[in-house]
Order: C-alpha cells, then structure tokens, then sequence
C-alpha cells in the first residue's frame, strides 16, 4: 500500500527501504510529535526536546500491558513488555540496548523502561522502599557523581551502566544490580571550554553555608580543577538545590549520614588537592610546595582525608624505588609532581565512584535464587569530535562491539524470517566489522601495544605512534593523517575517526602508587581507608602495573558474554539537532547518527536479501490489477500471487507460506507496470467521458435548434396579435384623454376651494394655540409655586419626626435596659421550676415502684387464695365420692342380707333396720349436698373476686402505662428546660456584656458574682428489653430483698422473650424468603421489628450485628452473577427504611448499622458491574477493528456480498453484547432491583464501553480507516436500539456516555475532510474531542475504502500550536479516557428513589405469622 501522509509505524513495511524513504518516514512523524518507529523489532526514540506527559502515564502502561508487538502504536513500552512475556512465558533471560550519542535521551528511556518493570513485576512495599523504587531513586546519585556537561549535553553521562533486574518465579521484582563502564576519569583534571567538571563539585561549593564553612571551600571559579572552563553555571540547573537533592537521594537509597558526610570529605580533598601548585626545590629534579595558597590547601586536604600532612607532601613530591639491596628515595621534578597530584586526585575520585556503586547494589539486594532477569544498558554512542583522546577510542570500541552484535542479531532476525517462510536464504551475505575489532582488541592491536608503551618508562606519546604505524602500515582499517606525527585514523563502522595519541599513555594506566597506597590506607578516617584497602605482601613495596584499556576489556568481554546470554532487544536514541530544542529535525545529523547507530547497516542486512515483503492480502489487493483474469475463479491468495509475479516475468522473488518476498528493486518495476495498467485505464476512461461530453453536447444543440424555431414561429403570431392589440390601444386612449381633460379641469376648481378653506381654519387654529400656550404657562408657574411650599413644610416636619423618634427610642432603650437587668437577677426563677420539676419526676417514680409493689403483692394474694379455693373444693369432691362409695356398699351389704336370710320369719325387723338405715344415709347425702352447695357458693364468690381482681389489675396496667407515658414526656421536657436553660443562660451573658458596654455601672455589674446553673433531670432512658430505667442520677427508692426480687422476675422474662424473638427473626431473614408484590419480604420484616423494639434509639445493642453478620454470610456465596444478585439488595431496601430515621433520634448502633448496609450494597453494586465488565470486555475487542474482506471483495460482483458477509460477522459481536445486556436487564428487574440502580449499572457499563472503544481507536491505527468507521457505527446502532428497548427508566443517560467514540466515528466516515476547518470540528462535529484526541486521530486516518485524505494541512498545523500552547500554559493531560469505577449513588440518592412500603401487604413467612410476638406486623402502620 502507499506510504499514508503520517508515515508509518514500521519502516520495513515501506515500499523503498532506503535511506531518503527512512529519512522522510522520520522526519514525517517527528513533524506529528511521533517519536517513536519501528525497524522490525528495533525501535527508533527521537528526541523531542519537550515534556510528552501523557505518553507516560499510568493509564498508557495499563494499554501496553499484554498487548502483542505491534498491535499497538509504537513505543518503549511495548519493546519492556515483549521482553518480559519472553522472560516470564519462555524463561529466557533479557537485555534491552539503549543507545544513542549524548543528549539523544538514553538516561531517560532508560527511565521510562525501569519504570515501566517495574509497573509489571513491582510489589508491595511491605518492607521499606522496594527494589524498582531504589533503582529509580538511584539515578540521581549516579548523575551527581558520574554525569557532566559536554559540548552536545548539559547531563551527559559519562559512564556506561548496566541494570541488571532480577525476578522472582512468579514475575515479581527480587532484586536489581548497577554495573558501570569506563569512568571518565580525565575529566577530573582536564576539562575544556564550554565543558564542566563532575556535578558533584559545583553541588558542593554551592551547598550551605556551614557545609562549605566546615570543608573550607570558596566559590567553583577558585579551583583549579573547575575554572580551566569558562562554563561554571548550566542554564536550567540550580546547584544550591540539586545539593540537597542529591543528599535526600543519598538517604533514599541507604547512605547515612556519616557515610554522606565522608563522601562529601572527599569530594572537597579532591578540590583541595588539585589547587595544590609545586616549584623547583634546591636539589635537581626536586620540588617544594610553591606558596601559602597551595600549603593552605594541602593541609585542608590532609584534614580532610584525616592523613598525616608532612606524608601526603611526602607522596606528592617523592617515589621510592625498591631494589634488592635496598629501597631508594628519589624526588620528582615540578611537572612529575603535578602529574602524581592529579593520578591521586583521579585514584580517589574513581574509588569513591566504585564505592557509591557498590553502595547502592549492597542497599538494593541481590536475589541469590533468581534466575530469571532483564538487563537494561545504558551506554554511550559513538563519538567523533575534533579532538579524540583515549575515552573516544574506548567509547568507539565498545560501539563497535555492540554493533557486531547488533548485526548478528539482524541477521539472525532475517535468518528466522526466512525459515519461518521456509524460502532459500544461503546465498545472503552477512556484512562483518570482525577486522576493526581485530585492530583493536587482538592480540597485537591497539590495546596491546598502548599497554607495552606504558610499560616502559622512556615511552613517549610520538614512540607509541610510530609504533602503531610500522604496525598497521598494511592495515585497511588504519591510516596514517598527513603532516601529522601522534594523530592516527581508524575506520570504524560509523565513518573516520583520528584520534590524538598526546595523552593515551596517561590516561590508560591505572596503577596505584605505593606512596598514595599507604598514606590513604593509613587514614584515621575509616572510610578513606576503605577506600585503599591493604594489597597483598608481594605488591605492596613497588607499583604493580595496570590498564585501564585491558581493564575496560575484559568488562567489556563479560558484558558481552551476558548480553549473549540473553535475548537483545534495541532502541536506537536520535538526537534530532544540535540546538537542543523542539520541532527542528536536521536530515544530516539525523542520517549520520542512524549510521552511527547501525539502523542503515540494519537496512542493508535486509536490502541483501529480500527488502520488501507483503502479505498475500496486501500483494493482491495492490497488484491485483495487473492480473484480474487471474483472480476470477480462485480462492487462493498465494496462487493468485504467484500467478501475478509469473505474468510479470519477474526473478529471484521468493513464495513463503504467508508473504512474497521481492529483491531490491522488483518492487519498482511492479510499480511501474501497475501504474501504466492504472494508467491505460485512466485513458479508457476518459476516452468514454470525452465521448459522453461530446454525445451529451450534441444533444443538448439539438435541443436549442428545437427551440429556436418553436421561437420564430412564436414570434410572427406575436407580431400579428401586436398590431390587433395597438388598433383596440387606441380607442381607449382616446377614450381616456377626454375624461382626463374633463378631470382636470374640476381638480382645479376643486383645490381652489381647498385652499381657501385651509386659510381661514388655519387663523383660526392659530388664535386657540396662542390662548391655550398662555393658559399652560399660568399653571406652571402656579404648580412651581405650591411645590416649593409644600416641600418646605415637608422638610420641617420630617425634621420634627426625627428628633421625637430618636427621644422614643432612647426612652425604648432605656426601658430595654431595665429589663434586661431584670430578667438577668430573675434567671434564678428557673433552677426552682427545675427543682420543682425533680421533685416531680422523683415523686412520680416513687408512687411507680409503690404501684409496682402493690401489683406484686395484690397478685400473690389472688394466687394463695385461688390455690386455697381449689384445695377446699378438692377435699369436699373428695368426701363426696366417698360417701358416695359408702352408700354403695351400704347397699350391696343390705341386699346380701336380704338373700341370705330367712324369706318368712325376719322378714319385718330388716326391713324396718335397712328403712332406717337408708333413712340416715339419705339425711347423711342431703347434708352433703348442701355442703356441697355451700362450697360451690364459695367457689362463686371467689371467682367473682377473682374477676374483679383482675379488672383492678388490669387498671393498674393502664394507669401504669400511663405513668411511663408521663415519664417519657417529663424526661422530654425535663431535656427542652434544660436546652431552653442553657439558651437564656447564653442569652444572658450576651445581655450582660451588652449591658456592661453600654451602662454606667459596669463596674458593678462586672463584680456580680456568676452562679452557673446545671439541670440535673434524672434521665429515664428506654432499655432494649422495653423495661424503664432510672439513670445514676435519681435517688434510689430503698427497696427489701422481696421486693427486688418481685422486679426482677417479670425484667427476666421480658429479656428472655424479646432475645427469643430476636433468634427467631434471625433464622427467619437466615432463609430466602424472596419477594412479596415487589418488596423484599426480609427487608420489611428487619425494619419494622427493629422500629417496633425502639432498636434504633438505644444505645447498646446487639441485633444489628446478628442481622449484619447474617447478610455478610449470604454474601460470601455470591460470585457476582445477577442471578444470586437479588437476595443481597435488602440491604437497599433496609437502607430506604433508614431513611425514616430522621422521624427518631437514632443513636450510634442505629447509625453504624446503616453505614454497614451501605457498604454491602456498595459491594454488591460494584460485583454486579465488575462482573458484566468482565462478560463484554472479549466482544469489545472483536468489536473495534472491522474483519478484512477476502480477495473475492476483488472479483466484480462479489464485493456487496463480502461487505454483507463482514457486516453480519461483526454485528454478530455487538448482538453479542446487546444480548447480554438484555439478560441483565431481565435479571435485575425479574428481582426486583430499583429503576433508580440499574440506570447507574449501565451508564457505567456504557462508559466502560466508550473508554474502551475509543483508547483503542487512539492507539490502533489500523482502527481509525474509513471502513472501520462504518463497522462502529453500526454496532453503535445496535446499542443505541437497545437503549430505546430498555426505555430511559432502566438505560437512562447510557447513551450520552457514548459520546467519545460516536463523535470520533462520525469524523471518520464523514466525507470531504479536507474542506473541514478547525473551527467546523471542534464546534459542530467533535465538540466534545480535545485538540491532543482530533491530532491524533487526524494524524492516523487513512481510507481504505476511497482513498481520500484527512484534514488539511492548515487543521494540522493549527492543532500542534493549540497543543504546544496547552503544553506550556497548563500540565499536558492524557489523550485517552479513564474508566470511572466509583460508586455513582449515596444513600440519600437511595432514600429518595425508595417508595413507603406496607408491611401488612407484604405476605409473612410462616415462622412469623405462627407466632404471637410477631402480631405487631400484621397492624397497619398510621
């Protein structure tokens, strides 16, 4: 496809990948503040010289997080992120390669990249600082100590530095080390205009004053160290302030305060020594301190490093030469005495270097066990200046290194490219830089014969050089300059670079001398000594040599071996001018540093090979036409394109399984032929336009000939009906100027007598006017004249008024005063009606104890009476069966008798016996029955006693209720006197500083003695249990034994009734009881039993516990499904009846209650939300980017029929989601959840919906093409269908949180965006979209549909300076959305949606409705 106007984010899919093509890619994007491109997996960082906050923050680490290479824009992220799903998914360990020349912006990538891993495996600082935040916070320090100013950076680094960050098995951060190249260590002796030293220095002659005071230190300029430069102060830094900074780094990261103070000791030695001056001594080749100024300072530096002072002048100007007979002590001349005062000034401060690094990785913690890490390098680019020394040879050594690596990692790319493709790759060859590095590195080389001269006492700068061209004289890579006899030249990868061999020898050697050994080894200063640990017994009587450059090496080979180790991922820093500011992009720079960097030497790898690639989809939807015979009939991408590049007679192009590959220069020549195909068709066409121009043309003369005729023909009868109308004209103009002459001449006549008329009523007018304007003027006068009198006598009057109300209310006042004084003595009139009242209410609990008592007694009377009666009557029903039972034997014993004796002769005595018998035993049951009688006339009694017992008991219940109604409203009253007591009491003292301000006798009034007064009512609260108890405060009524125990029985069985109740509704709301007409039947039930048992407004209670931790309990087994989601919202309903608590003054258990139920509905609404988030989340990303139509889209004819085919695909997703809308819908409602909640689910679900499509429309530009508008749209389409379904009682303003991505869809599929301008989009189509989202959508439109273009160039131009302008006026904001997953309702929002309910409509549980405590719930409420 053709390069879009905003270039694209890969280079490799460019049609010429060549070095204008890269060029022009860069510039382009640099131009849209793009900063970031592609090359395969290497990514190019431009340097945009400005803040891009909103490229950074947390939300855009949140969108790379787990996104595939490539899905998304480019970015440092993305390349972080790869490297840790390769860690943590293959195991492998990583390294990242930051890159770039100095002000190119490593040290920050750097930063970001840290930050970024740490984003992904931080955790929880449980224990202190954590580990990614000790290694960002040691930045700082290491720039303090190890970053100067350079010609091309204010910070540059000047040192390589290597983090290597381990982790943990489960991808969490265990441990992190720093691991620094290649010190410059010249640089603190030797440092050149517009250059700086160190910062450090200038942090510390800038510090306070007692911190400079205590290391004697003066002004930078003073220090010979720091003044070969004429830059002492950088623009934009404050020294004074990166000072404390870097203090409060230093304690960050674990350095103490002793160890700062010693760091600092040194830092001020170094200083002191470099203004140490020597002059010839008496004796050859010996020197002496040269004045006051440098004894000064060799003292402070003496005392500073806590040294012996004659020794260190000793070391400075005196070797010892060890032989074996005896050790000889010779001196040194000025100038070698010079050079060992500098090599100890740069022994120190490198040591000091190494010991702040070691420092910070001792602080940080190793992870012994991991085995898994990510490396992050930060080194220096290549270099050339106009003078190179050593540093440069050791920068560009180490550049070339990493660019051997480079390349076989590119080539290694192509090489798996190629196989994955499984095409012929043997004959690519593979360009090699081995032969620089042998000139270098081998044996021989330039290291090895710089370590030999330096090796040799009588070695000079212009004997190592002549050396190194009788060495290489034959050496490709190395010429000899001319006129010139210690400059050489190396031709390294990047181009030339001559280097300046004067101080080669000094710089790299890199032994400590045996003096400087021993003296700082023997400080009294621990840390010194530390420093310069003791060496081993052979080395330490004579200098052992060493080199920095085989030093560097051998770092540099274990570099190398653990960035081999490792898979590598690059990011090539660009610094795109020299002037360090934003918006300029210097193609010549920019080109040089991409050959510095090695991304052209990238580009040939590739050009060797197969430059250009494309997809079958892309090859045939680009070069389709030159073959679309071949494409009818086949559904094959791959034959299609073979076929295509068979047809075109092309060579050496390669078939993979899923691209072509095309050599350099085919795709050109595919060009061509596709653009003179276009173009025969382009004539063809215009052919036919030309023909329907002509065609249409002829028609249209036809035409006109037609008319003109049709004209003529009109035009000779008009002619003809001309002279008929004249003839018919002139008669009625004859007729009309004879009644015109007759008219005028009555006109005349008639405007003569007008005018005559007018005359003689115009005098006549005249005459009124002037008798009327005298009239007016007296009338004036006279109005004037009465004015002036009234007001006069208004004035008088009111000021009469004035004065008689000022002496009123003077008078008033006075009287006021009175009273007030008054009603000041009189406030004793209120303790006594309190008093009154105490009594009162002491009165009024005495006679409810008495009343109490005689109930108690009056009810155990009743008992042993009652019990009396009925043992009365048990006895006499006891002696009635017993003669009952006589009487019965009585008879059975007459009737034997009877039978047994003689029928005759005792036939009358019996009879007369057994008569009197039966005689007395009736007498004997008549006297029973009316005993009997008797006792049930007793009986009668006592149960008419025993009603009107009763009737008085029930009485004295009534009377009794009425005595606790008389309390509460006493303690009520009891509470207003005492408010209305504490009022006047206020009122009074204002009263009495009024009148204390205002009377005479304020003196008097001022020595009046306060009596405050205090209402002590005794406080009758109201027990949970329903009993009435006195507070402390009332005296006890002296009560015996019997008594209190009388009370306490029926206390008890009150508690022991209620907590049963209180189990009952427990176990009852413990079930699910459902729903009852629409109401949660638990709900009602808790909230009219707790306002029933007065819960609410007592202050210790432990039902709202229970009911707590019995919702808490059905809660746990929800998993946020809308199913289960019902049952919990009681919490809403009870919430709703809490609202009712303004009716009661609820107490703390009542408040902490709702402040729980409020939790848990929170909780519930945000499982349900969270929970449907997680449903929709997989469909939104099949939703946003619409599916490719196949080749066949190309077939004539087929093209509706793909379209229609790719739109069901995709409305099948968005179904998908309208669908689970739906069900959530159903469930909510079929449970009952308020109207007012489930519009708060989905505007916040459709929120969820708009963020999510619209960040992925900003960070995909594949997302923002014409054709992918109109997918979105539809799919909105379906939404807002569904909005109309749900009715805006359920969706309520969900539509509306659409916004974002409705106005950015319909900027991409509107037509004709060029003739837009600025002022058209930001009011009328995107009013809603900022300036940072319009650019960036803007920059990433493409149409794959049409082929048109997007905004003008103008609109383009005019968004950059509205956003460099909101840049620099306010803190630049993200250009995408965050979700918003608060809570979006309070409990007042609740109790507002919430309708009265009535328990007695709501259907009771059958536990309930069984049981008689419970009868309450079935009254209706008033």
């Amino acid at each position: 496809m053709e390069a879009p106007p905003g270039g694209v984010d890969d280079m490799t899919r460019l049609s010429y990948l060549h070095e204008p093509g890269v060029l022009q890619n860069l510039a382009t994007r640099y131009e849209l503040n793009e900063i970031y491109t592609y090359t395969g997996s290497i990514l190019i960082a431009v340097n945009p010289f400005q803040r891009l906050p909103h490229l950074y923050d947390t939300h855009m680490m949140e969108q790379y997080k787990g996104a595939d290479f490539g899905e998304l824009s480019p970015h440092v992220f993305a390349i972080a992120d790869v490297a840790y799903r390769e860690m943590i998914n293959e195991g492998k360990n990583n390294s990242i390669l930051v890159s770039g020349e100095s002000g190119a912006g490593k040290t920050e990538t750097t930063k970001m990249l840290m930050r970024y891993l740490a984003h992904l495996g931080g955790r929880s600082g449980v224990e202190g600082r954590t580990v990614e935040q000790q290694v960002l916070e040691s930045n700082p320090v290491l720039e303090a100590f190890g970053n100067a100013k350079t010609v091309r950076n204010n910070n540059s680094s000047r040192f390589g530095k290597f983090v290597e960050i381990q982790f943990d098995k489960t991808g969490r951060i265990s441990g992190a080390a720093i691991r620094t190249y290649l010190l410059e260590r010249s640089r603190v002796c030797q440092i050149n205009t517009p250059e700086r030293n160190y910062h450090c220095f200038y942090f510390l002659c800038a510090a306070p004053h007692e911190d400079t005071q205590r290391y004697k230190l003066a002004d930078a300029r003073s220090f010979h160290y720091l003044n070969q430069s004429s830059c002492i102060e950088v623009e934009g830094i404050n020294d004074a302030e990166e000072y404390l900074a870097t203090r409060r780094a230093m304690d960050i990261v674990g350095i103490n305060e002793e160890e700062q103070e010693a760091i600092f000791r040194v830092v001020a030695a170094v200083l002191h020594i470099g203004n140490i001056n020597f002059a010839k001594g008496k004796e050859v080749d010996s020197s002496v301190i040269q004045d006051d100024n440098s004894r000064f300072h060799l003292n402070t530096a003496s005392e500073l490093l806590e040294c012996d002072c004659n020794n260190l002048e000793k070391a400075l100007i005196t070797r010892e030469i060890v032989t074996p007979e005896e050790i000889i002590t010779r001196t040194l001349d000025p100038e070698s005495a010079l050079a060992s005062r500098d090599a100890l000034a740069k022994t120190i401060y490198s040591r000091l270097f190494d010991w702040i690094v070691e420092k910070i990785n001792v602080s940080i913690g190793q992870d012994p066990n991991s085995k898994q890490l990510i490396g992050v390098l930060d080194i220096y680019g290549f270099e050339s200046f106009k003078i190179n020394s050593f540093e440069q040879l050791c920068i560009n050594y180490t550049n070339e290194k990493l660019q051997q690596h480079f390349n076989q990692h590119v080539f290694k790319m192509e090489q798996e490219e190629y196989t994955r493709e499984e095409i012929n790759w043997s004959y690519i060859e593979f360009v090699d830089n081995q032969d620089v590095l042998d000139l270098i590195e081998k044996k021989g080389g330039l290291i090895a014969l710089l370590d030999e001269a330096c090796m040799f006492p009588r070695s000079t700068h212009e004997t190592f050089a002549q050396k190194l061209y009788t060495t290489f004289k034959n050496n490709k890579r190395f010429v000899k300059p001319k006129l010139s006899r210690t400059d050489f030249t190396v031709v390294h990868y990047a181009g030339d670079v001559t280097y300046q061999a004067d101080h080669f020898l000094d710089k790299n050697k890199d032994y400590v001398v045996a003096e400087h050994q021993d003296l700082l080894n023997a400080s009294s200063c621990p840390f010194v000594a530390s420093l310069f640990p003791t060496l081993p017994e052979e080395s330490s009587k004579s200098s052992k040599f060493s080199s920095i450059g085989s030093r560097f090496k051998l770092q540099l080979q274990s570099l190398m071996e653990t960035l081999s180790s490792t898979e590598p991922h690059y990011i090539r820093c660009v610094k795109p001018n020299n002037l360090l500011k934003p918006a300029i992009f210097e193609n010549t720079n920019v080109i040089q540093q991409l050959r510095c960097g090695g991304v052209l030497e990238a580009i040939r790898i590739s050009c060797a090979g197969y430059p250009t690639r494309k997809t079958f989809y892309e090859f045939v939807n680009r070069f389709g036409v030159l073959g679309p015979e071949l494409l009818e009939g086949s559904n094959d991408d791959k034959i299609a394109c073979q076929k295509i590049l068979e047809k075109m007679k092309l060579e050496n192009y390669q078939i993979g399984k899923t691209k072509v590959f095309l050599r350099a220069g085919q795709m050109a020549d595919l060009d061509a032929r596709r653009a003179e195909v276009l173009g025969k068709a382009a004539r063809i066409i215009q052919r036919l336009m030309r023909t329907y121009i002509a065609r249409k043309q002829f028609v249209l003369v036809r035409r006109s000939t037609t008319h003109l005729q049709s004209f003529v023909r009109g035009t000779l009868v008009r002619n003809l009906y001309e002279c008929m109308r004249r003839e018919a004209a002139a008669v009625k103009i004859q007729k009309n100027v004879r009644r015109h002459k007759a008219r005028e001449s009555y006109l005349l006549l008639q405007a003569a007598t007008v005018t005559l008329q007018t005359g003689l009523r115009a005098m006549s007018a005249r005459k009124e006017f002037r008798f009327r304007k005298e009239t007016k003027a007296a009338v004036h006068i006279q109005a004037r004249w009465r004015c002036h009198r009234d007001y006069s006598h208004y004035k008088n009057m009111q000021r009469a008024v004035l004065t008689y109300q000022c002496a009123w209310r003077q008078r008033l006042a006075r009287r006021e005063l009175r009273n007030l004084k008054m009603a000041a003595r009189e406030t004793g009139a209120l303790k006594e009606a309190k008093d009154k009242l105490e009594k009162r209410v002491e009165e009024l609990t005495w006679r409810l104890g008495l009343e109490k008592r005689l109930r108690t007694d009056l009810e155990e009377a009743k008992a042993q009476e009652i019990a009396k009666l009925q043992e009365t009557l048990h006895d006499l029903q006891l002696q009635v069966e017993e003669a009952k039972t006589m009487a019965t034997k009585e008879r059975e014993a007459a009737r034997k008798a009877i039978e047994e004796a003689p029928p005759v002769i005792k036939e009358t005595p019996v009879l007369v016996e057994d008569t009197e018998k039966v005689n007395s035993l009736t007498a004997e049951v008549d006297q029973l029955k009316a005993l009997l009688q008797t006792e049930r006339q007793a009986t009668e009694t006592a149960k008419k006693e025993h009603a009107e017992a009763e009737r008085r008991n029930e009485e004295l219940m009534k009377k009794f209720e009425g005595a606790e109604k008389k309390i509460e409203q006493l303690q009520d009253t009891a509470q207003r006197l005492e408010e209305k007591a504490t009022n006047m009491e206020s009122e009074n003292k204002v009263l009495r500083q009024q009148a204390v301000a205002i009377s005479p006798t304020a003196k008097a009034l001022a020595a009046y003695p306060k009596s405050p007064f205090q209402l002590r009512t005794p406080e009758i609260v109201n027990a949970p249990n329903g009993e009435v108890k006195s507070s402390p405060d009332v005296t006890p009524i002296s009560l015996n034994l019997k008594e209190l125990e009388a009370e306490e029985k029926p206390q008890k069985s009150l508690n022991e009734k209620q907590q049963e109740n209180q189990d009952l509704l427990i176990k009852c709301v413990s079930q699910d009881l459902g729903f009852s007409s629409g109401r949660a039947i638990a709900a009602c039930v808790i909230y009219r039993c707790l306002l029933h048992w007065r819960s609410f407004e007592v202050e210790r209670t432990g039902v709202f516990d229970r009911i707590i931790q019995t919702i808490g309990s059905a809660i746990e087994g929800i998993r946020a499904s809308p199913q289960s989601a019902a049952r919990p919202f009681l919490g809403s309903r009870l919430i709703g009846g809490l609202g009712d608590l303004r009716q009661v003054e609820a107490k703390y258990p009542a408040l902490l209650f709702k402040q729980q139920l409020t939790a848990f509905l929170e909780k519930i609404y945000g499982m349900i939300r969270d929970n449907l988030k997680k449903e929709i989340s997989p469909l939104l990303g099949l939703c946003i980017q619409a599916p490719r139509t196949s080749r066949a889209s190309l077939i004539k004819g087929s093209r509706s029929q793909a379209n229609a085919l790719a739109q069901q695909t995709l409305i099948a997703h968005w179904q998908s989601i309208v669908k689970i809308l739906t069900n959530y819908l159903n469930v909510l409602k079929a449970n009952y959840v308020p109207s007012f909640l489930i519009s708060k689910v989905f505007t916040q679900i459709f929120s969820f919906i708009n963020v999510q499509l619209f960040n992925s429309l900003l960070l995909r530009r594949e997302c923002c093409s014409f054709s992918n508008g109109e997918y979105v749209k539809a799919g909105l389409a379906e939404l807002e269908q569904w909005c109309i379904y749900a009715t805006e009682e359920y969706a309520g303003s969900s539509w509306e949180e659409l916004k974002h991505i409705r106005q950015a869809v319909g900027f991409l599929v509107i037509h004709q965006k060029p003739k837009k301008t600025l002022k058209e989009i930001t009011n009328d189509l995107c009013p809603v979209l900022s300036i940072q989202q319009l650019y960036r959508i803007s920059t990433m439109y493409w149409d794959d549909k049409y082929g048109t273009h997007t905004v003008s160039s103008e609109v383009i131009s005019s968004m950059r300076i509205m956003m460099t302008e909101d840049s620099n006026n306010a803190v630049s904001s993200s250009f995408l959305l965050d979700d918003d997953s608060s809570i979006p309702f309070s409990v007042d929002d609740i109790s507002k949606s919430m309708t009265e309910i009535e328990v007695t409509d709501v259907d009771m549980p059958p536990l309930i409705r069984e049981n008689s405590g419970f009868t309450f719930l079935h009254q209706r409420k008033d």
